[in-house]
């Protein structure tokens, strides 16, 4: 967008194109964002509701209901200690979910911009200004 020149009232087809891209790469990074915070906390809260064993060279976890039998197992190879792999795939899903929302925010804020910057543009009325001496003359003639 910087490198097209600002016209007023948007005259330039490549300036209103440039313009609108940029909101729609917003509203779409938005979206992406949104939906990569809901993946991280859904894999976040059946993290924390697995059950883990050690076994051999690795650990075996398998989401701990009693309602569902047949529950998927997830299986780390070449692990010894089963607090490590839970551990840090909860620290990672916090950070993901951290810098999700803050991209999300930002593109958030990208969209706003461009939305008050087209359509919250407040105009206060006419202007009135003050007669210059040369057309106080003027009037009194």
């Amino acid at each position: 967008m910087l490198c097209v020149s600002y016209q007023v009232d948007e005259r330039t087809c490549i300036q209103f194109s440039m313009k609108l891209l940029y909101f729609l790469l917003s509203a779409l990074g938005l979206m992406a964002c949104v939906l990569a915070v809901a993946f991280a906390a859904h894999h976040y809260s059946q993290l924390t509701q697995f059950t883990c064993e050690t076994t051999l060279n690795s650990c075996q976890c398998k989401l701990a209901s009693s309602s569902e039998p047949l529950s998927r197992t997830f299986v780390y190879r070449d692990v010894t200690d089963c607090t490590n792999v839970t551990g840090t795939f909860k620290l990672f899903l916090l950070i993901q979910m951290i810098l999700n929302l803050v991209c999300g925010l930002v593109c958030l804020l990208a969209c706003f911009v461009m939305w008050k910057h087209r359509y919250q543009v407040f105009y206060v009325g006419v202007r009135i200004c003050s007669l210059t001496t040369s057309e106080s003359q003027q009037q009194k003639v």
